[in-house]
């Protein structure tokens, strides 16, 4: 006869082994399906770091908190999936979950974040302007709302390397652009008027052409994207003009997708979010000395602006920011406040401007 005690003890032993082999298994991660996408192909540094840096940081991220999701994801670089310049449509639509939105083709719906652009002649250093405009986005409500009202999360931002000329002819002062077609991508075109050039629409993914057929004789553009879509091989006249880094757009993920996201995740997407923007100023900054070393090496006639000739363009151009604060006010934004603190930071950061913008 079994004793009730030796019975309870077997009985122990045998629910123990059978939970061993579980306790051995690796958990089975829930799996989340995530669409990344892009209008620029990952030749461009925004998109390549997307691509080397922030979809595997978030898997690495998602694994050490434990692996208790994990993503599936599908890449569309280069506009096959969103075309560029509507970016932020096509991610808050939910054709993707995800992207570079690139806020200077998107004025319509990103009005204050292009303030940069009607200031030029400002800095190069990328850091300045990126942290002048995260600091824009989180003190004035207008700036940060922005990507709410676009159905966007914000995640992190990047800001160009100083925009430089190139072009296809002998540059030594403004006066050589007159009748001169120049390639202007959006807002750029304000830092032209007056020169007596042409302006023509464009991008970094039409510039190359362009160029080659006649359609522009140059672009004012940074010198990675020059690197990168080529242009320095039909525009071998490089002028560092110094118009200054830019605010170029961040990244985004679809708000109502996002909220559909675990708390956990949604957290892992915001610290590599940040992440990201402080890995891009430090990568842009460093790709844009050897860039322009490699163009030199490639046979780009390389030459700086005098600073006199700087002062004199900068003075030539209408009054640009408080045309752009004016305009803001008659929508109902507050231009005036985003422009005053917008100079009062660059200010603040030691940049001395060859014009006060907000003032003349």
């Amino acid at each position: 006869m079994i004793s009730r005690r030796t019975f309870n003890t077997a009985a122990l032993l045998s629910l123990a082994g059978a939970a061993m082999p579980a306790l051995g298994q690796k958990k089975t991660p829930k799996k989340l399906r995530v669409t990344v996408a892009s209008g620029h192909p990952p030749v461009f540094l925004w998109v390549k770091l997307l691509d080397d840096f922030l979809i595997p940081e978030i898997d690495r991220r998602l694994e050490a908190a434990g692996g208790d999701y994990q993503i599936e994801w599908t890449k569309a670089w280069g506009g096959t999936l969103i075309k560029l310049g509507a970016e932020s449509k096509g991610i808050a639509d939910g054709i993707a979950d995800i992207g570079y939105v690139s806020t200077i083709f998107e004025a319509p719906n990103f009005p204050l974040q292009n303030i940069s652009y009607h200031l030029p002649f400002t800095t190069s250093d990328i850091g300045i302007i990126t942290n002048i405009m995260d600091k824009l986005q989180e003190d004035i409500p207008a700036v940060g709302d922005a990507w709410t009202k676009n159905g966007l999360v914000y995640l992190g931002s990047s800001a160009l390397d100083s925009y430089q000329l190139f072009t296809n002819f002998s540059f030594e002062s403004v006066d050589d652009l007159k009748g001169k077609k120049i390639a202007i991508p959006g807002p750029t075109g304000n830092w032209f008027h007056g020169t007596g050039s042409v302006g023509v629409p464009g991008t970094l993914n039409t510039y190359y052409e362009d160029i080659k057929s006649g359609v522009s004789q140059g672009v004012p553009i940074f010198a990675t994207g020059g690197w990168g879509a080529k242009v320095f091989e039909v525009a071998p006249h490089l002028t560092l003009t110094n118009f200054g880094s830019q605010y170029a757009g961040g990244i985004a993920f679809g708000k109502r997708r996002f909220e559909k996201l675990p708390p956990e995740v949604q957290a892992i997407f915001k610290e590599v979010g940040s992440e990201y923007s402080r890995r891009f100023t430090k990568a842009q900054t460093d790709a844009t000395a050897e860039v322009i070393r490699k163009m030199k090496e490639a046979g780009t006639q390389v030459k700086e602006l005098p600073e006199a000739e700087r002062v004199r363009w900068a003075n030539l151009l209408p009054s640009t920011g408080t045309s752009w604060a004016k305009e803001m006010e008659a929508k109902g934004l507050p231009g005036n406040k985003v422009l005053e603190g917008f100079m009062a930071e660059l200010k603040r950061a030691g940049v001395n401007v060859p014009r006060d913008w907000a003032n003349t």
